[in-house]
């Protein structure tokens, strides 16, 4: 019997958050620096996350540079998604 039902056997959710990805790397080629790798990751997740989220990542982005502060933390959205799951 498995102690967590509510987690899939399988990992199929994992490989479509990163098959995007890769498939961006593959036609763009592989970034020059350490530092563009790690700006292009950071982005790619935000993303992703956002999407999960339901918030649109542009508006995250802009909220953030502004320093708004309209849009609650990710990581506070996150915590309230599985505390209501």
């Amino acid at each position: 019997m498995l102690e967590r039902p509510d987690v899939p056997l399988h990992n199929n959710l994992s490989e479509g958050d990163v098959r995007e990805y890769v498939t961006r790397r593959k036609i763009s080629g592989a970034t020059r620096s350490d530092y563009g790798r790690r700006a292009r990751d950071t982005f790619a997740s935000l993303k992703k996350t956002c999407c999960k989220l339901g918030i649109s990542f542009w508006k995250y982005l802009m909220d953030c540079v502004r320093g708004d502060q309209s849009i609650e933390p990710l990581p506070a959205l996150i915590e309230a998604r599985s505390q209501s799951s």
